[in-house]
């Protein structure tokens, strides 16, 4: 993080989300940042908290994927969850802490696989040697065995072992122990739930301890296994949940979508209890507090909250004050022109056309899109959203995928050829979408 200054992390996100510069220049004050109060004495750092952002924005302007690629661009835990998802305590449901447990899991995950790559090596050394004590007992001194007969027996080893490393014992099966945990069922699936006390998962999880299961599998599959089952063995459990609690806790991030939700003053639907309840629920987590896990403690209170909303029917302020004020820096996002939607198509590392270039060309088919190809879909894309509801750049995998659905269908059988899509060939596919008054059959 300390090499990533707020342009070069603007820069990184340019090359997968097109404009939203305001929304790409506050996430990278706000990682900066992060940066920033690490290096602060330890007595100041502590009352450094985190500056969560608002953005607001409508559906399909890439809200969701700035937070994710930011996340993935300084390797920090993230997760995206919906805030009308979650109910008030008391009611059935998940409770809004859930969110922190996921975000820890993620993080052991993240910290699992690297300590994985730590001890790599010594991993695929045991389980070379598993596999080859599975296809012929180990060299062991035999009372009464004479050096030639332990040479010999040594120098049979050696040579599975390299036909092991050459490939040559692939489909050979062997025996395999495969533990298994206990799933709960019945009333202990219910108390064992997602929202039960972390002590209470333990407890189960030692009343029904792992089941080891016996199975013959082919090498290439009990390779696998086993490796996994080494790297159990060589990887401390406990400096594995200590270290992601510490990511969690200092770069943890949580996108929160859908936020508008909680705050619509819309009573068609029912009563509010369930949102004002959650917002009541969700305000000690946004302003710090501490999560019991079945991993430890997590404290929130320098998680980055990241929350997103249309706020269509709602606004901002009818959220809960205090609410309102751990969202301290607030972003409007704008909505895409046909403009924005022609260089959706072509700039970004993952555009649409590069990505349906590399499907067609695994059938040996090469596709080609013309520039005024490009102008049409953008164009049709854009005319479609003001006709009916905008869906924002979602738009374009409707169009992409009617532009290309005869093709796609017939690739197999025209390995070899050249296709050129024009502004000819798209008018002509998406004719009927752009005659058609209702449109309702081709929104996403």
């Amino acid at each position: 993080m300390k090499n990533l200054a707020p342009r070069e992390i603007v820069t990184a996100l340019d090359r997968y989300i097109v404009g939203q510069n305001d929304a790409k220049r506050s996430v990278a004050v706000a990682i900066r940042n992060r940066w920033r109060r690490q290096q602060l004495p330890q007595d100041m750092r502590e009352e450094v908290g985190p500056k969560n952002i608002l953005m607001i924005g409508p559906t399909g302007v890439g809200k969701t994927e700035i937070a994710r690629r930011l996340a993935t661009l300084v390797s920090a835990p993230f997760v995206k969850v919906e805030a009308t998802k979650y109910t008030e305590v008391g009611y059935h449901g998940r409770d809004v802490e859930s969110m922190i447990r996921d975000l820890l899991d993620r993080a052991i995950d993240m910290v699992r696989t690297e300590h994985t790559e730590v001890v790599r090596t010594e991993a695929e050394r045991l389980t070379e040697e598993q596999l080859l004590d599975a296809l012929m007992p180990p060299v062991e001194t035999v009372s009464g065995e004479t050096d030639e007969s332990a040479d010999r027996r040594h120098r049979s080893r050696e040579k599975m072992r390299a036909r092991l490393r050459e490939g040559e014992l692939e489909d050979k099966l062997i025996e395999l122990s495969i533990v298994r945990k206990a799933v709960p069922a019945g009333m202990f699936a219910t108390i064992g739930g997602d929202a039960a006390d972390p002590d209470m998962q333990n407890f189960l999880e030692r009343l029904m301890p792992s089941q080891p299961k016996h199975r013959r599998v082919p090498i290439r599959e009990a390779r696998s296994v086993i490796f996994d089952q080494q790297c159990e063995k060589l990887i401390d459990p406990e400096k594995v949940d200590e270290m992601a609690i510490q990511r969690t806790e200092s770069s943890g991030i949580i996108f929160l979508d859908e936020l508008d939700k909680l705050g619509s003053s819309d009573r068609a639907h029912g009563p509010d209890i369930s949102r004002q309840g959650v917002q009541r629920d969700l305000l000690p987590i946004v302003e710090g507090s501490t999560v019991s896990t079945r991993h430890g403690a997590v404290r929130t209170d320098h998680i980055l909250f990241i929350a997103a909303g249309a706020f269509h029917g709602s606004k901002p302020s009818e959220l809960m004050p205090e609410l309102q004020g751990r969202f301290p820096i607030r972003v409007e996002l704008d909505d895409l022109t046909r403009e924005d939607f022609q260089r959706i198509l072509t700039e970004p590392e993952n555009a649409l056309t590069k990505q349906q270039i590399a499907l067609i060309g695994t059938e040996g088919v090469g596709l080609t899109f013309t520039p005024d190809a490009i102008a049409a879909m953008a164009e049709i894309a854009a005319q479609v959203n003001q006709s009916s509801q905008s869906i924002g750049a979602r738009r374009l995998y409707t169009i992409m995928e009617r532009v290309t659905e005869s093709l796609s269908f017939d690739a197999n059988e025209r390995s070899g050829e050249k296709v050129v899509i024009d502004e000819t060939y798209v008018r002509e596919r998406l004719a009927d979408i752009t005659a058609d008054e209702d449109l309702s059959r081709f929104i996403l």
